[in-house]
């Protein structure tokens, strides 16, 4: 079997200001904690609006309009120096916080999510006039009063729904006593699925894909869905399938924190060589506790809240076609049980094992996927600039193997590395916000190899003190496709004549 390639990419954001007072993580604690903080009076102030979300350099990266190197160009910190905005890219969009309101009702296959019914009138309105929405999609919602929204979320538990500060819908609980199935965790489960669906949808409709040519699905996000007898069963990728019109796929969850959409690469790559599937899709949504995440440094610092947006992927991995970038299986790297936990250790195992598989160079990789994480949000939190802190010990590793000097660690990482431009959304970020880039640089561009590397921490589920990791290099296909291993139906008659053939000679020589 040949190879499987990096076929196609799907990325989506979408902007949700009023998601990070609700359900972001580390405002809820607040709630809990300090619920007369001025930071909760006035974080609205700290809010940006959908055109400054859409003019912010980074999220037009992460949606294809710029390329990394072109990012690379403009000063920092980027919140000060907005671009042309732009709500769609090469790769997809930036979708407004009522438009997504609108989708979370559509992937809605139970009837827990209310909206408004002027509300739910004027978004979906706006909603159909996306490229991606489906004929009809909108045509059987049908909205409530705010009166009854308001006494489910007062009264009956439910999770309330915002826009522009005010309410304008619910999701109500699922179960009376089930806390999997809680309105806080359906929320979560639900803008899993939807900004799932919508970074699906862009793959498809960018890159003029049939949905009945997927195969099988793997989605890869840090949420799980399940009830109380099974917490984390799943499953998103069919649910996420269903609503793209994924007819002939089957398909499953895979958990790793944030390792995990590199984990589903490697699988739906191993899976398309063994001819198991042909067509493999890898998705993930975005995480509402991730919003706001740091959001009391930017504001304690006088910066917006720059965590203001899921991040949504999803990557079409096919059949070798002789032109698609090659998804290397054989050149893994693993973070195993017994590496340890140093960085350096991680970093290791991730970039030295496949390098010494294949007999190459820390050089010969002319671009490193890493954790691609935006330096403006990260930075003023104290956790300094993510993938330049990979780059450098990646460049350590090239100098202890005796590849690089130590004078040439800072142009190996202006050469092979890339500024941070991904959402801090845990997942999102690693590795995988580059494959939409790796398609053309590793075609039509000049590379000929890049390694996507996805690290994780398992250790926040408290079952570990493990940490995670692994990696995989892809590279410039050279032409040659797979050889058809099949018998022709003529060789098949000739074989079977020829041995009638023989049975015969040797049954009439023992007459």
């Amino acid at each position: 079997m040949s190879y499987a390639v990096l076929k196609s990419a799907g990325y989506a954001l979408v902007h949700t200001p009023e998601m990070i007072l609700h359900n972001g993580a580390t405002q809820s604690t607040e709630k809990l904690t300090n619920p007369d903080s001025d930071y909760l009076k006035n974080i609205r102030d700290s809010y940006r609006s959908y055109e400054e979300v859409i003019s912010y350099a980074p999220n037009q990266v992460y949606i294809g309009n710029l390329t990394p190197e072109e990012l690379k160009e403009i000063p920092e910190p980027w919140y000060n120096n907005k671009i042309e905005a732009k709500r769609e890219g090469k790769f997809g969009e930036i979708l407004p916080e009522d438009e997504f309101l609108i989708l979370i009702k559509i992937c809605d296959k139970f009837d827990l999510v209310l909206l408004e019914e002027s509300f739910l009138k004027t978004a979906s309105e706006k909603y159909n006039q996306n490229p991606v929405a489906l004929p009809d999609e909108t045509a059987t919602l049908t909205g409530t009063t705010l009166e009854i929204i308001t006494n489910f979320v007062n009264n009956e538990g439910s999770e309330g729904l915002y826009h522009n500060n005010k309410l304008v819908g619910c999701i109500k609980k699922a179960h009376d006593i089930d806390i999997n199935l809680s309105s806080h965790t359906i929320l979560e489960n639900l803008v899993v699925k939807a900004s799932g669906v919508l970074a699906f949808k862009h793959l498809l409709h960018k890159n003029s894909i049939s949905p009945t040519s997927i195969d099988y699905i793997i989605e890869c996000s840090e949420e799980a869905c399940g009830d109380i007898n099974q917490r984390g069963g799943g499953n998103f990728a069919k649910a996420i399938g269903e609503m793209v019109g994924t007819l002939n796929a089957t398909g499953s969850d895979l958990r790793g924190f944030c390792a995990a959409p590199t984990h589903a690469l490697i699988s739906a790559a191993s899976l398309v060589k063994a001819g198991t599937y042909d067509n493999v899709v890898i998705v993930a949504g975005g995480a509402t506790a991730k919003l706001g995440m740091n959001g009391k440094d930017h504001v304690k610092k006088g910066l917006p809240i720059l965590e203001d947006v899921l991040g949504a992927f999803a990557i079409l991995v096919s059949r070798n076609d002789g032109v698609s970038p090659i998804i290397r299986t054989d050149l893994v790297g693993k973070h195993t049980v017994g590496t340890g936990s140093s960085p350096q250790g991680v970093i290791m195992a991730l970039i030295s094992a496949p390098l010494d598989k294949a007999g190459l160079k820390v050089t010969d990789i002319d671009k490193y996927s890493v954790e691609m994480q935006n330096p403006d949000i990260t930075k003023p939190a104290g956790a300094g600039d993510v993938p330049e802190g990979n780059y450098k010990m990646i460049g350590a590793i090239g100098v202890k193997r005796g590849e690089l000097e130590r004078t040439g660690i800072i142009p190996f990482i202006e050469t092979h590395g890339m500024k941070g431009w991904a959402p801090t959304q845990g997942h999102i970020p690693s590795g995988v916000p580059y494959c939409g880039f790796a398609i053309s640089d590793l075609t039509t561009g000049s590379l000929n190899r890049a390694m996507i590397v996805g690290k994780g921490s398992l250790f926040l589920g408290r079952m570990t003190n493990l940490f995670d990791g692994v990696s995989v290099i892809l590279e410039r296909n050279n032409g040659t496709t797979e050889k058809n291993s099949s018998v022709s139906q003529e060789e098949i008659n000739k074989m079977i004549a020829n041995a009638m053939r023989d049975f015969a000679n040797n049954f009439l020589s023992k007459e």
